[in-house]
C-alpha cells in the first residue's frame, strides 16, 4: 500500500490515484451546503492512473460545472489540488485543499445574496 490510494494493488496493474477520506471532508461540505443553496445537484469521482476527479453538475446529463482534481506529481511544484471551470480554465491551484476551495466558497456567498 502506498500514499496514493488507500487500497493495495493487485501485482502488475497500473497505481490509480484516489482521494483520501481527510480530503472527502473537506470537499463534502462545501459541496452539502451549494445543494442546499440549489446551486448543485449531483457529483461524480473518478479515480485514474495520474489524477482523481470530483466533478460537480447542475444536473445529471450535463457535463461538470466544476473539477476539483489532485494530481500528485504537482505536490513539489504549483500544488496537486486544483479547481478547474466548465470551460477548463484553472481557477485555483495550491498545496492545501481548504485553501484551493475557498475560490467555490466564495461562489456560495454571491448565490446567497
Amino acid at each position: 500500500m502506498n500514499s496514493l490510494t488507500p487500497f493495495p494493488q493487485r501485482p502488475g496493474t497500473p497505481e490509480q490515484v484516489a482521494f483520501h477520506r481527510t480530503e472527502l471532508n473537506v470537499i463534502m461540505p462545501i459541496y452539502g451546503r451549494m445543494v442546499a443553496a440549489g446551486e448543485w445537484r449531483d457529483y461524480g469521482i473518478s479515480s485514474l492512473r495520474e489524477v482523481a476527479v470530483f466533478s460537480i453538475f447542475r444536473r445529471t446529463a450535463e457535463n461538470p460545472l466544476y473539477k476539483i482534481e489532485k494530481r500528485p506529481k504537482l505536490r513539489n511544484r504549483q500544488g496537486q489540488y486544483a479547481v478547474i471551470g466548465m470551460d477548463g480554465q484553472v481557477l485555483k491551484r495550491g498545496h492545501d485543499l481548504r485553501t484551493v476551495l475557498r475560490v467555490l466558497e466564495r461562489k456560495l456567498i454571491r448565490s446567497v445574496d
